[in-house]
């Protein structure tokens, strides 16, 4: 075992990140976070616009209250739902603050790279004696190596965005035109009202994240003439992003998805499911999209803006030099994938688990929060918060309360056992959405998706 003298490093100082935190130090371990941003929950920030759909009783680590009750904190109440800044603000800043914990958390100090002192990857004899090597970058640019006796990767995948391509690759013409492709949440209602007020923009997604710049395009749209949405899913059953509405136990979960739903069956926004995105071009200054459909090739637009809302990847570089056990497909910790695999499952919940399911072949390596998910939707802190408490207790030594696992999700309202496309014949209503085979709405006649138009090369 490495020296019980040197900290566990906690990678990301988010919401599972300082939870870990407050855990290991209620344990007496020694702690490090390292936040690659300028601030704790910068990830948070990047969305901060956006409304949380689980009320503060979900959001807030029971340790970590202690911790902040014990400071004086005035707790925001029970039942509000927080915006991301809201988040930080009321929660994540006063957190990092208290006693203790700030002097554990540095920020501006990105880890590039993760490998055991004096020993690689294919390398077995005393490995799990040999302390963990961090490579750190600090604000100023400057580079050091910290040594670590575990490591809880809390980093998440946010910064990590799947292309707009269906087949998991950058579709032709993505890159050189990614200036006017934005990923996530854009604050279209806010800092980014400018690039989207009085134009049209196409939406590609089919998660809460797609559902929000949806509905904030929608409210645009009745303040700013010509402003309109598009929609465009990969996939056919949308049973996930439209969810259970009044069955759903995180009652702002299901608003969203209602609130969507409403929009597309009241024709605010026209909806082409089952597209796969090949390609994007220019045309007459504008944008047109190429995909594939079940009836064969088809082109949506023309539009000014795209929104890709196709969910987030983990960053696998970081541990390539540890003994990583990853689910192949998933990307996320094995043991997890047969649990949240969206091929299987729509429920939004998962078995109890905690140090065993996220552990790797590593000795003393951890993957938790949204990262240990991988590819596959629906995190929610709770799961994160349970992850890290039976984690800090392993590291301490107390397998008895780290095996004594327990979690309650909020059921969303909608589970199947093997999800299919029962909304495919139409459930989701509304006109056909603004599509074309032509460039320009004056083009005399239908081009091929390939051909040039309008004096534009494609």
């Amino acid at each position: 075992m490495p020296d019980t003298k040197l900290p566990v490093a906690v990678i990301g100082a988010g919401p599972v990140g300082l939870a870990a935190a407050v855990h290991l130090l209620d344990r007496g371990l020694p702690v490090r976070v390292y936040e690659a941003g300028p601030e704790v929950g910068s990830h948070v920030r990047v969305w901060g616009h956006v409304r949380l759909f689980s009320p503060w009783r979900y959001d807030v680590d029971p340790a970590a209250r202690a911790l902040l009750e014990a400071a004086g904190w005035n707790a925001p109440p029970e039942d509000g739902f927080p915006t991301g800044h809201e988040l930080v603000d009321r929660y994540l800043a006063p957190l990092a603050a208290t006693p203790g914990l700030a002097g554990a958390v540095e920020t501006g100090a990105r880890v590039t790279a993760l490998g055991r002192l004096g020993i690689d990857k294919v390398t077995s004899r005393d490995r799990s004696n040999a302390p963990f090597v961090l490579t750190i970058v600090d604000a100023g640019g400057s580079t050091r190596r910290d040594l670590a006796r575990a490591v809880v990767d809390a980093s998440g995948t946010w910064g990590q965005p799947n292309p707009l391509g269906a087949g998991g690759l950058p579709a032709d013409g993505e890159a050189d035109l990614s200036d006017r492709i934005a990923t996530g949440i854009p604050d279209v209602l806010g800092r980014d009202r400018a690039g989207y007020a009085g134009r049209t923009t196409l939406v590609v997604g089919a998660g809460h994240s797609a559902a929000n710049v949806l509905i904030d395009l929608a409210h645009l749209a009745d303040e700013a003439e010509g402003t309109a949405a598009l929609w465009a899913t990969r996939g056919t059953d949308l049973s996930r992003v439209y969810g259970g509405g009044e069955a759903d136990e995180l009652a702002g979960r299901g608003d969203l998805g209602a609130r969507l739903r409403g929009l597309v069956e009241g024709g605010r926004v026209p909806l082409e499911r089952g597209f796969a995105v090949t390609a994007v071009r220019t045309c007459c200054g504008r944008l047109m999209v190429d995909g594939v459909t079940a009836e064969g090739p088809r082109t949506l637009g023309p539009v000014d803006r795209i929104v890709a809302a196709t969910g987030q990847r983990p960053d696998l570089a970081l541990t390539r030099e540890l003994r990583v056990d990853l689910d192949p497909w998933l990307e996320s910790v094995r043991a997890l994938g047969p649990m949240i695999d969206p091929n299987a499952h729509s429920c939004g919940s998962v078995e109890p688990h905690g140090h065993r399911e996220v552990s790797h072949p590593e000795p003393g390596l951890y993957t938790v929060g949204i990262k240990s998910y991988g590819r596959a939707p629906t995190f929610l802190m709770l799961t994160g918060y349970e992850q890290v408490r039976s984690v800090a207790a392993a590291l301490a030594g107390d397998l008895a309360a780290a095996d004594d696992v327990h979690l309650v999700l909020p059921q969303t309202g909608v589970c199947s056992a093997s999800r299919g496309d029962a909304d495919a014949d139409g459930c989701c209503g509304g006109p056909e959405p603004a599509v074309t085979e032509t460039c320009c709405p004056s083009a005399p006649a239908r081009r091929p998706a390939s051909a040039s138009c309008c004096g534009v090369p494609a």
